[in-house]
């Protein structure tokens, strides 16, 4: 019976408190199961003297036991709790957690500015395939800045300016923003940074946004655009679309941002401080353009927690893990076959890729697919392309771009060109010139490569291809006959040649 370690992680930020519930399986797989929210407000609500008052800690405590309980029926055995921004500034900091321990049982860590900093890249680093560029987390009471450099971060900078503290200093009480009142906040930013000389010697790189802030700029850019893909992680805007959506909200009264499409209510009133203080810093970084990253805080504290000897050295690495771990929260095929069908794909490739001149990336493309395109069985054998397909597109791995990922999906699910071109309809305005081409070869390829191991005893040792005008024999040094995949791999054969020009035949020689 698999066995499963349930983990609760709680972040008590300036804005918002946040709860995941991880599941960590006995064969190294994870998920979060479970989440909560809760708008807090806590640098908003704290006195002029730096109190944080008997309402907002009650409010605080009764939210924890309400995680708390959620957590139970998981059946989590470890809770982690921290705290950033409001709590590390409040005065009253440490009768706030013995007031929470004395009624919860719950230990809060107080996080360190450099802390945050350390934990968000780390998140960061584990789920992106980046190797140079500065990480900014906006959070309620401050932000994080950090320089990374060959997936190292060389250093990093935490100034108590949020988006919720910011708009208390401001006054930014529901009213429209003045042009002048965001040039401000945007020059106390960069003066509070700007001797950090380390922010400006590194220009051109891309800016990681962590953090609220940025997840809802990725939202509302996705909505007025039409973007067709809705995962957040990994999407890219540049920094005028930044300028131009901070101006758009600015003249808009609080009261009618929060009925402006795709802009959640309770962010209605700190989103405009939050874009300013993310415009000022991408200015001054002079950054290439702007990646949001849909982890954070309590990914980084989770992987710390229970995966430590998890540390990505390279980009390949992140894909690597994504792959691995969907495989094993997902076994619906023996990792036998899947290797087999990995060596033979690949095998294929490598000898008829130059043939058609192929993009360098799309060996990588198929190397994923052909791991993965058995995903879709763990909901239902019959139609399992299209389940693989939609799970693709619609669950969280690492380490390809939004492009690259809609791509390898199709490859994975292909079952002929008709569907590959219904799958791939709605994201044309992703695709480039010849992407469906692509596919489609790839998608054959690996379905070919299936077919050489449809009994899934990796009979075949070795093959050898051999091209002779517009015929492609394929001689298999197997440990036995072959009868079900040489009948597989001539139903193939006019898909095959189609998207190959090659008519396959394959050979058998035991021994």
């Amino acid at each position: 019976m698999m066995i499963n370690e349930f983990t609760g992680i709680i972040d008590i930020g300036s804005n918002t408190v946040r709860l995941a519930v991880y599941q960590l399986t006995e064969n190294g797989a994870y998920r979060v199961i479970d989440q909560g929210r809760w708008s807090a407000r806590l640098s908003q609500r704290m006195t002029t003297d730096g109190l944080l008052p008997d309402d907002a800690v009650n409010e605080l405590i009764e939210v924890l036991r309400h995680y708390q309980r959620i957590c139970q029926m998981h059946g989590a055995v470890h809770i982690r709790a921290v705290a950033t921004a409001a709590l590390r500034q409040a005065v009253n900091q440490i009768e706030i957690m013995k007031r929470i321990y004395s009624e919860t049982g719950l230990t809060i860590e107080i996080l360190s500015g450099e802390d945050e900093a350390r934990i968000g890249s780390h998140a960061m680093l584990c789920t992106m395939p980046i190797s140079d560029g500065f990480v900014v987390d906006i959070g309620g009471g401050s932000t994080e800045v950090s320089l990374l450099i060959d997936r190292k971060v060389i250093a990093a900078i935490s100034i108590p300016i949020g988006c919720v503290n910011t708009a208390s200093r401001f006054g930014l009480n529901g009213t429209a923003v003045s042009s002048a009142i965001l040039s401000e906040i945007k020059l106390t930013i960069q003066h509070v940074i700007s001797n950090e000389k380390w922010m400006i010697t590194h220009p051109k790189l891309p800016l990681v946004g962590l953090g609220g802030t940025v997840r809802a700029l990725a939202k509302l850019e996705q909505l007025k655009t039409g973007y067709p893909y809705s995962q957040i992680h990994g999407y890219e805007l540049s920094a005028d679309a930044l300028s131009d959506t901070l101006i758009e909200l600015a003249a808009m009264p609080a009261n009618k941002r929060k009925k402006h499409p795709g802009l959640s209510k309770d962010r209605s009133d700190v989103i405009v401080p939050g874009l300013a203080i993310l415009l000022a810093i991408t200015e001054l970084v002079d950054a290439s353009h702007i990646t949001v990253c849909g982890v954070g805080i309590r990914d980084g504290l989770f992987l710390e927690t229970c995966l430590p000897q998890y540390q990505p050295q390279s980009t390949k690495a992140v894909l690597e893990e994504s792959i691995r771990n969907l495989i094993a929260l997902y076994p619906t095929a023996p990792e036998s076959h899947l290797a087999q069908v990995q060596k033979l794909s690949l095998s294929l490739y490598d000898r008829l890729s130059s043939l058609h001149r192929l993009p360098s990336y799309s060996r990588r493309l198929l190397d994923t697919a052909s791991r993965l395109f058995r995903l879709g069985a763990v909901i239902d054998f019959n139609d399992s392309d299209k389940h693989t397909f939609y799970m693709l597109l619609n669950t969280h791995w690492n380490g390809l771009s939004h492009r690259e990922i809609i791509l390898t999906a199709a490859v994975a699910s292909y079952s002929g060109n008709g569907q590959l071109k219904r799958n791939l309809a709605p994201y044309r305005a992703l695709l480039s010139e010849g992407d469906s081409e692509l596919a489609a070869k790839l998608g054959v390829l690996l379905q070919f490569a299936a077919s050489l191991d449809r009994s899934e005893a990796q009979a075949i040792h070795a093959i050898e291809l051999i091209i002779i005008g517009s015929k492609l024999h394929l001689i298999a040094h197997a440990s036995h006959p072959l009868p079900v995949e040489q009948m597989e791999a001539e139903n193939m054969s006019k898909e095959f040649k189609k998207a190959w020009g090659l008519t396959p035949k394959l050979e058998v020689t035991t021994h």
